[in-house]
């Protein structure tokens, strides 16, 4: 060690030791004490009249001379008496909590946690209710465990020090920061109410803990109970004026889904703290999540500079730029997070969506096809297996939709593959593949595999049902779901599966009362929202558009930015002619929330091309293609808008092609009407080219 170095810790050993001139210093080869020191002993201190706190001063400055030594020279002596002179310290002030961490700390960098541990062990045996002994094997658990605020943590030290606190605590109730380390334990083993009840009880002492109060609102927080977190927080940050309480707040509303409280608080703890980097991210995601997408990008603009070494934020900015349709930035954004976290794995998501935006599927599917390459061979992922899921997972959803199903089942097969963990995933996925290309029968045969293994699980069950629709055996199907009523607040979610069953067998009036069935159980529930939308889809497939229009405005005023609603909403006024400027505004609100959406592109394309704005509308339906170009209906609008702008070959084409796939739709979805609708065009647009002089020319 340098001179200077030990120049501060020589200067702090003579101020301690001029108060007490008849102290003398412990010899360099003092062995190390018992946790326990034998009553023989003799004290270091000869001056009766000098409190414990100073002595354990005295000792504890010791010990870190002796420590500082031995990270210097790396000689176990040093550690010893540096261990020795923390003991005398400990047993002097055993409530230290800085005492009991340097101690710890000793032992585990000189390599003697088991001598330490088996010494207390020891002494615990012939003395139960040894209080410092106790304490010193807590504080080496807690040591052990790092970052206690991990759910991480090894199960079998969080149970040893769980243990030690709990006896701490019985045997000295009034030690408080034992309470709030028993609590943090609870939290790591997962028993919240025991860790409440210990929050509750050091609150119950001294209500303005600030440690506690935190605690317990994060542990409300875990505890999916945000609204307990809002009622503790609110008071504190609203009579105090700190960024602290406000930031809690604010992450407390967003976990209840507030998320304009959320932005005013997290604001707030931002005007009193202006560098405070919790206030700023929280204030961040607010406005994300509220898709106030430039601010939000500023506030992440400034995080990036504040912490550049964050990939987080960059990947932040992707996906803003990325809403916004602003490709290259999100592009450059992917760029600068791929550098600093490679190999991330929303990394590599965000950077296939990013090129899935651009119509660059290949590319996309590469980033993907190589990420599962690199990762079968990597032995750097502890978690290889979930990763590959992930991967897999996206990969063949990406396939899915451009509409290449061999390649998305192989995919998923590959996921099914990675055994038990993913096999109910990829069956799921599976079965939704198969009925997506038409492919009746593997997809039944998926089914009743599944049901064999899982005779009760809805999403089977409902699956299932919805394939037997197309067997014109819907009543089987409805048998099945109908099994698992059990007069219970699941039933709700069962109904509304009959409810749907019905709908796709066009069994409308049955379908409406399984949804008011499912409506008494649901809206309890906080789940009504769902079925006012499948009620007003039903609705609207029976041309009762008033009624259907009732529900959908229930659920805009509740969300207006719900895209699946604005949807359904602007594309049946559009379809159907009417108040096209409305509809064209709630389409648009519905792209912005998911612009690269291959049904919703259609819709605001076929809207404008009711308004006779054809080239908007050529532009938007070119763009659903590209994403679903097998839909028969999409294909109808192109040549409508193609027939309309004066190109009837061009026409001629598209409505070819949307009556050879409505040929494999399948039995549930085809429509008679809208296939004798164009192939009456059909026909006359072929007539018409037919009659043209050979001298005219050919578009």
């Amino acid at each position: 060690m340098t001179p200077t170095r030990l120049l501060p810790i020589l200067l702090v050993l003579f101020v301690a030791a001029v108060p007490a001139a008849g102290q003398r210093a412990p010899a360099p080869a003092t062995p190390p004490a018992r946790l326990s020191a034998p009553e023989s002993e003799p004290s270091v201190l000869t001056q009766p009249d000098v409190d414990s706190r100073s002595a354990a001063y005295y000792d504890f400055t010791l010990g870190r001379f002796y420590e500082e030594l031995y990270d210097f020279s790396g000689k176990a002596d040093y550690a010893t008496q540096a261990i020795a002179s923390y003991k005398k310290a400990y047993e002097k002030d055993p409530r230290s909590d800085v005492i009991g961490e340097r101690l710890a700390e000793t032992y585990a960098k000189s390599q003697r946690i088991r001598d330490a541990v088996l010494e207390a062990q020891g002494i615990l045996k012939s003395d139960p209710d040894n209080l410092p002994a106790r304490r010193i094997l807590a504080r080496i658990y807690v040591r052990t465990l790092g970052d206690t605020d991990t759910a991480s943590a090894p199960r079998e030290t969080v149970t040893r020090a769980l243990e030690q606190y709990r006896e701490i605590v019985r045997l000295d109730p009034d030690d408080l920061e034992s309470s709030m380390w028993l609590a943090r334990l609870y939290r790591l083993h997962g028993e919240t109410e025991k860790g409440e009840a210990a929050l509750r009880e050091v609150l119950s002492r001294q209500p303005d803990q600030e440690d506690a109060i935190r605690q317990l609102a994060q542990l409300y927080m875990e505890d999916s109970r945000p609204a307990d977190a809002i009622a503790l927080l609110e008071p504190l940050a609203t009579r105090g004026a700190r960024a602290e309480w406000w930031v809690l707040l604010g992450e407390a509303q967003a976990r209840a889904r507030d998320f304009t409280a959320s932005e005013k608080s997290c604001r707030r703890g931002l005007t009193l703290e202006v560098e405070n980097l919790p206030a700023r991210r929280c204030l961040a995601q607010a406005l994300l999540v509220e898709e106030k997408f430039e601010p939000a990008l500023e506030q992440y603009k400034r995080l990036a500079e504040l912490e550049p070494g964050q990939p987080e934020y960059y990947l932040r900015q992707a996906l803003i730029y990325r809403r916004l349709n602003q490709l290259d930035k999100a592009e450059e954004s992917l760029l600068r997070a791929k550098n600093g976290a490679p190999g991330s794995l929303e990394v590599i998501y965000n950077e296939a969506l990013t090129y899935s935006a651009q119509g660059r599927f290949e590319d996309a599917i590469r980033v993907l096809s190589d990420a599962i390459a690199e990762t079968k061979v990597s032995k750097s992922l502890p978690d290889s297996q979930s990763a590959l899921a992930i991967l897999y997972e996206q990969l063949g959803m990406l396939y899915r939709d451009v509409e290449k199903f061999p390649a998305a089942i192989e995919t998923f097969k590959e996921l099914r593959a990675l055994g038990l963990d993913h096999e109910k995933r990829a069956r799921e996925l599976l079965i939704d593949t198969y009925r997506m290309s038409r492919q009746l029968e593997p997809a039944l045969e998926e089914s009743r595999s599944a049901l064999a293994d899982y005779p009760t699980d809805v999403s089977f069950v409902l699956s299932h049902a919805m394939l037997l629709v197309e067997k014109n055996e819907a009543d089987q199907g409805i048998a099945l779901l109908r099994k698992l009523l059990h007069g219970t607040p699941e039933d709700g979610e069962i109904l509304l599966g009959i409810a749907q069953v019905y709908d796709r067998s066009r069994r409308y009036p049955e379908a409406e009362q399984a949804v008011h069935e499912a409506e008494k159980f649901l809206t309890a529930q906080g789940g009504g929202g769902m079925t006012a939308f499948v009620l007003g889809a039903i609705y609207e497939r029976q041309k009762k558009f008033d009624l259907a229009e009732e529900q959908f405005k229930k659920l805009l005023a509740e969300n207006p930015r719900n895209a699946a609603v604005l949807n359904y909403y602007g594309y049946m006024l559009a379809d159907r002619g009417v108040r096209l400027d409305e509809a064209v505004s709630m389409l648009e609100r519905a792209l912005a929330s998911d612009p690269y959406n291959g049904a919703y592109l259609d819709s605001l394309g076929w809207a404008y091309g009711q308004q006779n704005h054809l080239r908007d509308a050529e532009n938007y339906l070119r763009k659903a293609i590209a994403r679903n170009p097998q839909d028969p209906t999409i294909r109808e609008h192109m040549g409508e808008v193609y027939f309309r702008m004066g190109h009837p070959r061009q026409a001629a084409a598209e409505w070819d092609k949307a009556l050879e796939f409505w040929k494999h739709a399948l039995p549930s979805d085809y429509e008679p009407d809208k296939v004798a609708a164009i192939e009456k065009k059909l026909e006359s647009v072929k007539h018409s080219l037919a009659q043209q002089s050979p001298a005219e020319p050919k578009q």
